[in-house]
């Protein structure tokens, strides 16, 4: 798709400021917490939550784990959901999944399994975009950016050197 053909919705800067407000609100929730995950869904996600977890580092002195959340996007109802993480290493403790754009929140939900199967202590969904087109009971607790759109429009994100978030 042409340059021309998308609309910058967040650039590099807002985005920025948008992990790090984030960020402050995840950490005012687990005020209380000596230990945080934090689990990125595979791709953008995941690199979404590499800068959330250096920002929530930033901010306060506590132990932080990240993890890659490995699912098959296109099937994840038929998808075996993957951590890079022991999965005894989670029990009881608190965890933010993180990924890039929250549309119907199928994604997501599937993406839960493992950490509800355990008896995670909490389970937080922080997403750069919410779209809002929810089939599933799924709601983010950590919001970048609420976004109306239409069921046929896209957004790419892109995490990077520069980050930006469009609209097609």
């Amino acid at each position: 798709m042409a340059q021309q053909d998308k609309l910058l919705v967040l650039e590099d800067a807002s985005i920025r400021r948008k992990i790090t407000r984030m960020a402050y609100e995840i950490i005012e929730d687990h005020v209380d917490s000596k230990h945080l995950i934090v689990a990125g869904i595979d791709g953008q996600g995941y690199a979404l939550a590499k800068l959330l977890t250096k920002e929530l580092k930033k901010i306060r002195s506590v132990e932080i784990e990240i993890i890659k959340v490995t699912i098959d996007k296109r099937t994840p109802e038929k998808s075996e959901v993957k951590l890079d993480l022991e999965l005894k290493s989670l029990k009881n403790k608190p965890v933010v999944l993180v990924d890039d754009v929250l549309n119907t929140g199928k994604i997501i939900t599937y993406a839960m399994k493992p950490f509800l199967d355990l008896g995670v202590g909490k389970m937080g969904v922080a997403v750069l975009v919410n779209r809002s087109h929810l089939l599933f009971p799924v709601r983010p607790d950590y919001t970048g950016l609420e976004l109306s759109t239409t069921l046929t429009d896209h957004i790419e994100v892109v995490i990077g050197a520069k980050s930006a978030v469009y609209l097609h």
